[in-house]
């Protein structure tokens, strides 16, 4: 493969894993390069490649988010897909409110992988934020006031248990109007939640 080829970055301490992803790209025919930390990905940085980044978000020297950070420092608009198998919602709202993509916990679905992947690399970088948010819109305006409050919550990082109490409703109500909320959304996952919510807020599209 050349290097103008789309290439995924793949930053990540624990070679295990690393390689393990690194073969499963390979084996879609996918150009990728392993580092074991964010300094050595940046040692070679080149703006002009394609493709997309998976970056672990806890390393030593160097976490996913700085070096996150330093990216946008650098005005680099490569797609960002975290993962983690100690990440929270704040971190996840936190990394996405910077731009990323994703957010992937471990342990991950390869296929799930793969697929987020394919979108990052063939990502519309045209397509605006306003234009996702109007998407997104058509979608928040079919949820019950109750199903709003329960997204912000979500999205705030609250547990369904600590949102019962704050509600004052049982468990099982709280999960019901999750479930609801998340079909109503077409959210598949966590991150796409957290996706349309940003969304929503950016574009001041919130509403009780």
């Amino acid at each position: 493969m050349k290097k103008s080829d789309p290439t995924v970055f793949v930053v990540e301490d624990d070679l295990a894993i690393a390689e393990a992803i690194g073969l499963l790209l390979k084996t879609v025919g996918l150009n990728v390069e392993l580092f074991q930390n964010g300094q050595a990905y940046l040692e070679v940085y080149d703006p002009t490649r394609q493709g997309c980044l998976v970056i672990d978000v806890r390393m030593p020297k160097m976490s996913g988010l700085e070096l996150q950070e330093q990216l946008i420092q650098k005005k680099n608009p490569i797609p960002i897909i975290f993962i983690t198998g100690h990440g929270d919602i704040p971190m996840a709202v936190r990394a996405m409110q910077a731009g990323a993509l994703n957010f992937i916990t471990k342990p991950f679905n390869d296929q799930i992988l793969l697929d987020e992947i394919q979108r990052a690399i063939s990502f519309n970088t045209k397509k605006t934020n306003t234009t996702d948010a109007l998407e997104y819109f058509e979608d928040y305006k079919k949820l019950s006031p109750r199903e709003k409050t329960m997204m912000k919550l979500i999205v705030a990082g609250k547990l369904n248990k600590e949102i019962a109490q704050e509600l004052d409703v049982a468990n099982s109500t709280v999960e019901l109007h999750r479930s609801q909320m998340m079909q109503k959304m077409k959210a598949g996952s966590l991150a796409h939640l957290i996706k349309a919510y940003l969304s929503l807020e950016a574009a001041h599209l919130l509403v009780e």
